[in-house]
């Protein structure tokens, strides 16, 4: 992992999931998060797997950037079934965090 990919992490929203971030301004995770007890992030380099593996189906998602830094120590590397590490997020996601975002429409 290179330096600039490691200072960003991203998240990918649903629009549903964008549209509620935006008005109350704090995402506390996806049902999917909320079951695992954490806000799955991905480094720049994970992106195009994340999006096969878990969005593959849905279109005109958001990614939002974030800087590593500004979410604290509430962001641990842990690893994933195939053992690659992966950021997690133990806490809520504040759109003022949010560096950029875009739209994927797959």
């Amino acid at each position: 992992m290179n330096e600039s990919s490691a200072a960003s992490v991203f998240k990918i929203f649903t629009q549903p999931q964008w549209s509620l971030f935006v008005s109350e301004g704090r995402f506390s995770g996806s049902d999917d998060d909320r079951r695992d007890g954490f806000i799955h992030l991905s480094f720049q380099e994970q992106l195009e797997g994340t999006l096969e593996r878990h969005f593959s189906q849905q279109s005109n998602l958001v990614i939002a950037e974030f800087l590593l830094e500004r979410l604290g120590n509430n962001v641990r590397m842990e690893k994933s079934r195939k053992g690659e590490l992966f950021p997690h997020l133990f806490g809520e996601l504040l759109f003022s965090e949010v560096k950029n975002s875009r739209v994927y429409s797959g």
